[in-house]
């Protein structure tokens, strides 16, 4: 777990980092200098490049992350195993994009005369770049990962961009540019971003251009199916959440897409644990499939699994006692009627990254055709579900459908795992820190607000984060947590 360890802290001082420039963007600069709509836009046009990306990547980001140790050549050239992702990936954009281009008329006409056409249809061709510079970095930051050198890429990625965007809207501030030119300016970066990771990767020489051989001709059929699968499964992920955002607008119409994609970006706080594990977590369980090493799977999800649930549940939990604080910022009072959704957003995530690394373990093992099942049926459940209470409860439905979507998904992989490998990280310890966390949330919901915002913050998440953190380390939830906490005491005490 050193390995782990090490990549996971130094991506999680990252990734918090850009959680805190993605607040500033999110509830400070974009609540103030762009309306509803705008921020409802934005979101739906960063949706859609998503699920662009994943459907034009083939899956064969996957392809790397799995096939990639198996054709390692200390030349560098690797069989030509990364001119054939490159080549791949390539067909798949440029199907992608003819497809795009072509039902545009289609998708324009499911959007009727709600607001926001204008924007949609003055930028819509903006998706297709930001959608290749999108690719091209994911390819890269793959092979990076494959090598263990993670953190760059997450900057790059996590940093970086939100720099950018915090920029643009301070331009939009001065009226140095409208919303037009932001979206340029955000193109824009993405190209940096791409310039500087192809630079990275350059100068760690993990491969040279090389023609294809025999030996990865003759996987080409294997590889090209799993990454096809992977991007099915990949697709869906993106789809799931994106349906929501998209029935939203639809039906609600683009500002409560503004308030939804909003409140989502909050809760995704929650998730920042996962991310900042599973970018190393998942070349190691690729590694360990590829050796056969089940034990070491085994205690990666086990331990992967009660973290998250620590980390994102004590995040949670000061989340939601500061709602009067994060309300005061947001600054627009359409918000103050809909903080439930952010309570259910937030639910979802928590179950989400408490499966672990359930999705990943199944995905990287020759039964990875299973993710693709459970993804295709919970596509269609989404569909359903997001229809169905989006049309009876407006932006809450989408919140409760988010919610009942991610409890089906885990409990669907948790259970495979458990019959097929007998793997299983629940225990008490589990329902532990779920006791823990009820017992700190109902207090902080009891304190007394402060006239300060500033002490009030201060004073309400000090507290309860250190009854929560005290409590977890003296009935020794994780190991992990009692050892980072241990390293930290004692280099304070030298």
């Amino acid at each position: 777990m050193n390995l782990l360890r090490k990549q996971g802290f130094f991506n999680s001082v990252t990734l918090y980092i850009g959680v805190a420039l993605g607040f500033f963007n999110s509830i400070i600069l974009f609540q103030r200098y762009l309306t509803l709509e705008e921020i409802g836009y934005f979101t739906l046009l960063i949706t859609i490049s998503v699920i662009y990306t994943q459907l034009s990547s083939l899956g064969f980001t996957n392809v790397i992350t799995r096939y990639f140790p198996f054709h390692k050549t200390e030349d560098k050239t690797h069989g030509g195993f990364l001119s054939f992702v490159l080549i791949a990936c390539l067909i798949g954009f440029s199907i992608v994009t003819a497809g795009f281009i072509f039902f545009k008329e289609l998708l324009f006409s499911l959007y009727g005369n709600k607001a926001g056409v204008s924007l949609m249809s003055e930028l819509y061709y903006y998706v297709i770049p930001i959608s290749f510079l999108t690719l091209i970095f994911l390819i890269q930051e793959t092979l990076a990962r494959t090598i263990f050198k993670s953190i760059v890429p997450t900057f790059l990625r996590e940093v970086l961009v939100k720099v950018f965007t915090s920029i643009g809207i301070v331009l939009i501030m001065f009226r140095v540019m409208d919303f037009k030119d932001f979206i340029n300016f955000y193109l824009i970066t993405n190209l940096l971003i791409v310039l500087l990771i192809t630079w990275y990767i350059y100068r760690l020489k993990i491969g040279k251009p090389s023609s294809i051989t025999p030996e990865v001709r003759a996987n080409i059929k294997t590889m090209t199916g799993y990454g096809l699968f992977s991007m099915i499964a990949g697709s869906a992920v993106a789809i799931i959440p994106g349906l929501g955002l998209v029935l939203l607008k639809l039906i609600s119409g683009e500002a409560m897409v503004g308030i939804y994609g909003t409140f989502f970006g909050i809760a995704a706080v929650i998730s920042l644990p996962a991310k900042a594990l599973n970018t190393t977590s998942y070349q190691i369980i690729a590694d360990a499939w590829k050796n056969e090493d089940q034990d070491k799977i085994r205690n990666i999800y086990k331990k992967t699994s009660i973290v998250q649930l620590v980390i994102g549940l004590l995040l949670l939990i000061g989340l939601i006692i500061n709602q009067r604080n994060i309300l005061f910022l947001l600054h627009k009072p359409e918000y103050a009627n809909y903080f439930n959704v952010f309570i259910l957003l937030g639910v979802g995530c928590l179950i989400d990254i408490t499966g672990g690394l359930n999705g990943a373990i199944i995905s990287f093992s020759k039964y990875y055709k299973v993710v693709v099942r459970f993804l295709s049926v919970a596509t269609i459940l989404s569909a359903i579900l997001n229809y169905g209470f989006i049309s009876k409860l407006g932006i809450l439905g989408a919140a409760w459908s988010h919610v009942g979507i991610m409890l089906m998904i885990n409990f669907g992989y948790w259970l495979y795992l458990k019959l097929k490998f007998r793997m299983q990280p629940f225990g008490i310890k589990h329902l532990l820190c779920l006791v823990v966390g009820g017992l700190c949330l109902t207090l902080g919901l009891f304190l007394p607000d402060l006239t300060n915002f500033y002490l009030d913050v201060f004073y309400r998440s000090l507290l309860i984060g250190s009854l929560y953190l005290s409590s977890i380390y003296f009935l020794n939830i994780s190991e992990d947590i009692n050892d980072l906490i241990d390293n930290v005491l004692m280099k304070k005490l030298r």
